[in-house]
């Protein structure tokens, strides 16, 4: 029995010693087999492994320049992608907060969102390439097939009262900004009532959007308007609202599919070239004779 448990004891010790074996260091923060054993198990020879480890560098490196940029997700982030998680899989948030590995699925979040800020951190101010736009869609069908148009919007979130319900509260909103439709179909300037009552960022330059796209029942029902026909009230994400149709237009989808294609090549290329130099400036050690 004693000899048994020796060899069990050796066993283990051997196992937790080769999963917390170093291979690799970044900038003096050691790389364990143990971090990298999911992807591990997929690699067949040394250079998959080696593959695996640049990646797993890469990820380091970006996490640390991100929390250096202070690039970090806000709980806030984090919490609205939980939610996402928990519903594209039909579970409460709660559901998902008790799973055994959720602290596992929550750092992974967490790396991800950091990296991803880094991402649009790092290209945020980079132009866009309109010689390369013009050269790759020139050719593109141009077709305009995809309507879109712009509005002027009054939001109203909050209201002065003491009510508590929000069907109350809802219900004071729309009745003011039912006041405020009356005025402008009588010839009151909803750009002024924009900039004096809504409370959406958009009241600076009198509400008026960027182009949308006329997908939904929402923007369908502005769409119809008439020039100058003031919307029934109607919900958004910031509060209920009122609108005008300022202005349409027709684009070419594929066109516009192309040019997204473009600029967004040009920005990973870009961000590529920039984590290259990140990782050529930093104190990175390989250690090739223990990814036997």
């Amino acid at each position: 029995m004693k000899n048994i448990l020796v060899l069990f004891l050796v066993a283990f010790t051997s196992c937790v010693f080769s999963n917390n074996t170093i291979i690799a260091l970044v900038n003096n923060s050691p790389i364990t087999l143990n971090s990298v054993q999911i992807n591990w198990k997929e690699a067949n020879t040394k250079d998959e492994k080696i593959m695996i480890i640049n990646n797993h560098i890469e990820n380091i490196l970006q996490i640390h320049k991100a929390i250096e940029l202070d690039l970090t997700p806000t709980r806030r982030e984090i919490d609205n992608v939980l939610n996402d998680i928990a519903q594209s899989n039909n579970l409460s948030l709660k559901e998902l907060m008790d799973f055994e590995n959720f602290s596992s699925i929550e750092r992974e979040l967490i790396e991800k969102l950091s990296i991803l800020n880094l991402q649009r951190f790092i290209t945020k101010d980079l132009k866009k390439p309109k010689e390369q736009v013009f050269y790759v869609c020139s050719n593109e069908n141009s077709i305009k097939d995809q309507k879109q148009i712009k509005i002027a919007q009054i939001i109203i979130s909050e209201i002065d009262t003491q009510a508590n319900e929000m069907d109350k509260k809802n219900s004071l909103i729309k009745t003011f900004l039912n006041k405020l439709a009356d005025h402008i179909n009588k010839g009151a300037s909803f750009e002024a009532f924009a900039k004096l009552h809504s409370q959406h960022p958009s009241y600076q330059n009198g509400g008026i959007t960027d182009w949308l796209p006329v997908k939904g029942p929402t923007l369908k029902m502005l769409d119809s308007l008439n020039k100058k026909e003031v919307s029934e009230v109607y919900t958004t994400d910031f509060g209920l609202a009122i609108a005008i149709k300022v202005d349409e237009r027709f684009i070419s989808s594929k066109l516009k599919e192309c040019k997204e294609r473009v600029i967004y090549e040009h920005a990973e290329m870009y961000y590529s070239d920039w984590l290259t130099n990140l990782r050529e400036e930093a104190n990175i050690e390989i250690y090739y004779d223990k990814l036997l």
